[in-house]
């Protein structure tokens, strides 16, 4: 069974967008090679991307721009290159390359991708979609970089969450510019 693991920059309160729902402020402020090289490293391991119309749409009107492919050229190769599904009811047609529009029940469409057999998932923000997926278990392991920023509102990517998820700590890296990896998969609840 193919796994499915969410990828999310998180302020330090926990927030993956401001209350305006931008997300800008998740870029490095202060550079960092070895975070440039992590996120380089992560991006070249392969595998599908999921994303919300709406993180799609940021996505797509990014990467495949020049100044994308000048500034971050292995990470915008990948995501343009890519296998990418997108969750809508409302786009009729994706214009980035090897996009699949998903208009089903997000749950659904994840665990029909699951039993299929190809490279692993992740989900890229999308915080509607993550917390759908992790409230139906379908999430096998939680990427979390926290940057330190405190923002005082905004949206968790686990907003309307309605039973609690008990977490297990798989990995953790901190890096020189503040960013701190922490890796979470979920405990296996007793039969």
């Amino acid at each position: 069974m193919r796994r499915l693991l969410a990828f999310e920059m998180v302020s330090l309160d926990g927030y993956f967008v401001d209350a305006r729902g931008d997300m800008s402020w998740a870029k490095n402020a202060v550079p960092d090679p070895e975070f440039d090289a992590f996120t380089t490293r992560n991006a070249e391991g392969g595998g599908v991307l999921l994303f919300g119309r709406v993180t799609y749409e940021m996505m797509a009107g990014y990467w495949p721009t020049p100044l994308a492919l000048q500034t971050s050229p292995a990470v915008a190769r990948r995501m343009n290159e890519g296998a990418k599904y997108v969750f809508s009811r409302t786009l009729r047609e994706a214009s980035w390359a090897n996009t699949t529009i998903l208009a089903g029940d997000a749950a659904d469409e994840v665990r029909r991708l699951k039993r299929e057999t190809g490279p692993g998932m992740a989900i890229l923000g999308s915080g509607t979609i993550v917390s759908r997926l992790a409230g139906d278990g379908l999430i096998d392991e939680f990427q979390l970089v926290v940057i330190p920023v405190v923002l005082g509102a905004g949206r968790t990517p686990f907003a309307g969450i309605r039973e609690r998820l008990d977490l297990a700590l798989t990995q953790s890296r901190a890096f020189a510019n503040g960013n701190v990896l922490l890796c979470y998969a979920p405990r296996r609840r007793p039969d």
